[in-house]
């Protein structure tokens, strides 16, 4: 049974917010893992190294929020719960969600950085306001289709002469962060089908990362042969590391799935966005230098577009 918070807006405003924050973090800190010996140490690793950190983030999540539910002594009932539709349904949003937002990701992260990387996402929004009107007869007003048409601009802008000495592979990277939008817009629009009726958001959410973590193991350890670089991080201090990065983002994604559940996906996603300017202010205080006028302009647009999209799909 639902309780009292579903109709919460603070509640849902608070929550959206503060996961967009807490990703924002784990977007930084991500971005410095992947700098660390344990991922950098030859050609081999850092081809599969996005998709092995994805995996070790993702089973992290899956442990603390295994270790929750244990505690609430609500594992068993949650493992059940799999069973159902409205599981199943969460199941499926784990797969958009995590092998293939979350690798995509990883891979945008190493190749254009944490800044691109959390700028171009950031429209997933708008994906998902457009996936609505494809799937669900949704439609969206002159304002939304302005909104929409704003994010989908500014990406392209992005996307343009990059102009950064740090970026490896711009155009990889691009992709991979277009993938990531496909993968997250179409999670949070199954993800809040799947919600609506018998699962909470902490139970959904254990589905959301156990499902996910069990098909990466399968991605890592069959088709990439990443096993053994799997065991090895697993072994040095950089696992530390990421337990504590999935930590953050175990927190961002309980407030993200209790803003979907309290104010619906498109508010919550319209909040959550704002990890895009969390990550550049996180970046200029943990690492300094200037920002990029080009990221920063964008990513507002980006942001404005999205928030348009949202309020009009919230009305």
């Amino acid at each position: 049974m639902k309780k009292n918070y579903r109709n919460n807006i603070k509640f849902g405003v608070t929550s959206g917010l503060s996961s967009g924050i807490l990703w924002g973090l784990d977007t930084v800190i991500t971005g410095i893992i992947l700098t660390m010996y344990s991922f950098v140490s030859d050609v081999q690793v850092i081809a599969i190294a996005p998709i092995v950190a994805a995996f070790l983030h993702d089973l992290s999540s899956a442990f603390w929020m295994t270790l929750v539910s244990v505690f609430k002594k609500d594992f068993f009932n949650t493992i059940k719960l799999i069973k159902t539709r409205s599981g199943r349904f969460v199941a499926l949003a784990a797969i958009f969600g995590g092998p293939v937002g979350m690798m995509a990701y990883m891979f945008a992260i190493s190749n254009i950085g944490p800044g691109y990387t959390a700028a171009i996402s950031a429209v997933y929004p708008a994906a998902g306001a457009f996936f609505g009107y494809i799937f669900l007869k949704d439609k969206l007003s002159i304002k939304g289709w302005i909104g929409l048409s704003m994010s989908i601009l500014s990406i392209i802008i992005l996307g343009y002469s990059p102009g950064d000495a740090d970026v490896k592979n711009f155009a990889f990277g691009f992709i991979a962060a277009l993938i990531t939008i496909l993968g997250w817009s179409l999670e949070s629009v199954i993800c809040a089908y799947g919600m609506k009726d018998d699962i909470m958001p902490m139970e959904a959410l254990t589905i959301r990362q156990v499902t996910s973590a069990l098909i990466y193991l399968v991605i890592v350890v069959v088709f990439i042969k990443g096993g053994s670089l799997s065991y090895h991080v697993l072994t040095t201090k950089t696992m530390l590391y990421i337990l504590i990065t999935a930590l953050i983002g175990t927190c961002s994604y309980i407030f993200y799935y209790s803003a979907i559940d309290s104010i619906g996906p498109v508010k919550a996603t319209g909040l959550n966005i704002t990890y895009s300017i969390w990550a550049i202010i996180f970046s200029l205080v943990i690492f300094g230098g200037d920002l990029s006028f080009k990221l920063v302009f964008c990513s507002i647009l980006i942001i404005i577009g999205s928030v348009l999209v949202s309020k009009d799909q919230a009305q």
